[in-house]
Formats: C-alpha cells, structure tokens, sequence
C-alpha cells in the first residue's frame, strides 16, 4: 500500500471519530466570538443632594445607570451640615444618613474617630478620571488618616473678594493695586469676622495661630499670651481688627450682631449703598451678583489683593469630600456602587456643568476648562480669584480639637459689643479669656 493511500485511510477515519463525538462541532472560522453582556452592579444605595444639587446629581445617576442598569441609586435631599447634624445626633445606621454624603475637609477626624467612615480606592479612583498631578498633596492627602483613604476630593476653595464696582468708584477705590484695608472707610469693605470662618482671614494675615501644635506634638494658642508678648506684626492685625470693631460700634451698625450682620451686609453692598467690598466665598457669587445689579457692577479679586497693615489677608486651602457610609464597608457590591457614584459627580468632563450647579471647583481640572468654556465672565473671574487666593492659602487645620475654636473666636469677640473694652489691650485680655478657658480642655 502506497503511502499516499496509507495516509488517506488515516484521515478518513479521524473523521469518522469526530462526526461521532458529543462535543460541540467547532464555529466556522470567521464567525464572531459571542460575549455575554456585563450586567454591571447590582446594589442598592442612597445619596445625600443639595436642593440646587439636584438637576446635575441626577444627571451623573444617570451615567452610572447607563453602565450599571441595575443599580437603584435615591436621593436624600437635604443641606450637608443638616445631614451631619442628623449623624452626630444617631448613628450609621439610621436611614435619614446616606450610604454617600458630602463633608467639609475639617470634619474628617471626627468622623474618623466616631468610625462612621468606610475606607475606599481613591488611589484608584482618581486614576480612574484623573487629572490629579499629585494626589496625596492636595485633598487627597488630606482624607489619608493612617493609611485609609476616608473621603474623595469634591471641591477646593477659599474666600474671596466680591466688588460692586459702582461703589467703589463712588468711594474712590482704585482696584487695580494694593488695596491697604486701615486706609478704607469703615463702610466701604464688610467682614463678619466675629465668624471664624471670615475672623481667620485677619489672624491669618497676623500670623496669629489660633490652635496648632508645637514642636512636641503639643496643643497650644498664640491667644492665651499677654498682648505685651505678641510679635509686632500680631499686635499691628490685631489693632486693627479692634479698631474695625469699635468704629461700627460708635457709629451703631449690627455688624457684630450674629443675626443682623448679614442683611446688612446685603443692604449696603446692594449698587448705592455705602459698602464695595465684601469678603465671601465662591458660593454667593450668584446672591452677590443680584445685588451689584444683576452682575453689571460685579467684580472679584483675590482675597491678598486687600491688607492689613501691610500683610495680606488670606484665608485657608479649604475643600470638601465626598464620603461613604461605614455601614457599607461590608458590602462589596455597595461599595463598589458608591465609588462609581462618586467618580461621576466630580468626573472632570462635567466640570463646568458641576460648577453652573453647585458653585464647586474641581481640584483635578486645568484652569483652561473653565476659562474656555461658556461659563460667564463673571464666573471666570471668581474661578480665577479663588484659584490665585488658594495657592497662596496656608492648610486648614484639621485636627479635631480645632473644632473648638469657632465657638471660642465667636464668643471672645461678641463680647466686645457687651463689655465696650476701651483699648486694644482690654479688648485681647477678652479674647485670652476665651482661649484660656478653651485651652483648660487640653
């Protein structure tokens, strides 16, 4: 037999074998592999929204459900101090408190040490959609608490200058320089400082530290020293301030007054009343404009545009974060849900959308998104004014024991109105009194 046949036979028979085989007979060769369509997250979870929130968080659920369409995804309407306040009060698991809320930055270890926090892969997620140059110097770093990323960056900011430009050409305020805060009319720029929040631009600029922590790690104020040993630039802000106070004070303002201040505020920097300068946050941009006539007579300028005796106001490197519920760290899925959730709402590609809607600027977007986009030039300008006065913002603290220090600040400087101190002097001894009784909890 030839070999040619030989090898015939051989085939023939192969064949034959695997016409009888149960397996199934192979695709034919230019057929499509067949794949299964991911079905994504399959979870359930609810989300802390702000009422003017509401229309961009919808929009971002939606992309999430368009690659995880069996994901329920609920709102929680309500503001995030309120939703904090409705933590503090219970626990993780009441249902009031969402699987994904918004903190301010200063909040984080409380909240850490109350456990009511799941760790999450921010390293990861900000990977994901990017735009971070150096994740753990920025926000990142700070919701890092010993190794456990606890919250993911929503938005920087600082306050800001707001100018009714109508008024300050009536007050002869020139707003292309150097803007020396103790040369200005009591009127003409208002600061709620008995507010911490607005109060730090002054004991920033003084170089004052309200509480830190020293070279051993412990606690301590510049505020429980006797005014004689502050240094001449604390003594020069400090002055100042006092004198700031006791002006509106003969002259029978409410801006001392916790409740009246802010609609006198709103009143005298409304297009002629006697005020030009207001020191806000990006947020109001949108109440300020309606004031300065409907944005016509509306500018902003960085915050160290204004001094003080010669030293900038500055405010801090404020932010938010967006964090996840302890009560899901278990839970593979939610979890895995939330962090998608998160990742669209400050996804860098809808970050003009997010600023129309919440006020917030993404740390992980370049300036040019904004500067190039339709946003107003109005917008534009408080962008550009909060991103000059953030770099040149020192860290907020965020130590929990610096929670106490609002409510110390507000108190030492409402007393004023009480007591008339007549000097600078007797108006610090009220404020060391403050401090030092603040200072006995350490």
């Amino acid at each position: 037999m030839s070999k040619k046949i030989l090898l015939a036979l051989v085939l023939v028979v192969a064949m034959a074998v695997t016409a009888c085989s149960p397996s199934t007979p192979p695709q034919e060769p230019d057929a499509p592999a067949v794949e299964t369509p991911a079905e994504g997250i399959e979870a359930s979870i609810s989300l802390q929204v702000e009422g003017s929130w509401r229309d961009y968080y919808e929009d971002a659920i939606a992309r999430v459900k368009e690659k995880h369409p069996n994901a329920t995804i609920e709102l929680i309407e309500t503001g995030s101090f309120d939703h904090l306040d409705v933590l503090d009060a219970t626990d993780v698991t009441n249902e009031d408190v969402a699987d994904v809320f918004a903190i301010p930055a200063d909040r984080i270890y409380g909240l850490a040490k109350n456990e009511a926090l799941a760790p999450m892969d921010a390293k990861e997620m900000a990977d994901d959609i990017g735009g971070f140059s150096d994740f753990d110097s920025g926000l990142g770093g700070n919701f890092n608490l010993d190794g456990d990323y606890l919250a993911f960056p929503m938005n920087i900011e600082t306050l800001v200058n707001f100018v009714n430009t109508a008024n300050a050409e009536t007050k002869g305020i020139d707003l292309t320089k150097e803007i020396e805060f103790t040369d200005l009319g009591y009127m003409d720029m208002l600061v709620p400082a008995f507010d911490a929040w607005f109060g730090v631009s002054f004991a920033n600029a003084g170089g004052i530290e309200l509480l830190g922590h020293d070279q051993a790690g412990e606690l301590y104020s510049d505020m429980t020293k006797e005014f004689q040993e502050l240094n001449d630039q604390q003594k020069a802000v400090f002055t100042a301030l006092y004198n700031y106070w006791k002006e509106h004070y003969e002259n029978g303002t409410p801006i001392w007054d916790e409740n009246a201040a802010w609609g006198f505020m709103d009143t005298e920097f409304s297009t002629g009343g006697q005020t030009a300068i207001r020191l806000e946050g990006p947020w109001s941009t949108a109440s300020l404009s309606a004031l300065a006539s409907d944005g016509t007579n509306l500018d902003i300028i960085p915050i160290n545009q204004v001094t003080v005796e010669g030293y900038p106001l500055t405010h801090w490197k404020g932010g938010w974060g967006l964090a996840i519920n302890a009560r899901n760290e278990m839970d593979p899925d939610k979890m895995a849900l939330s962090q998608a959730v998160i990742k669209e709402i400050v996804n860098p590609a809808y970050a003009v959308e997010f600023f129309k809607a919440t006020g917030k600027i993404l740390e992980n977007v370049d300036p040019s998104v904004y500067n190039d986009s339709d946003l107003s030039e109005t917008d534009k300008k408080v962008i550009q004014a909060v991103l000059e006065s953030y770099d040149a913002a020192p860290a907020r603290p965020l130590f929990t024991e610096w929670g106490s220090v609002w409510d110390t600040w507000k108190n030492g400087l409402l007393s004023w109105s009480a007591g008339n101190p007549a000097t600078v002097e007797e108006a610090y001894n009220a404020m060391k009194a403050s401090f030092d009784s603040m200072m006995m909890n350490y």
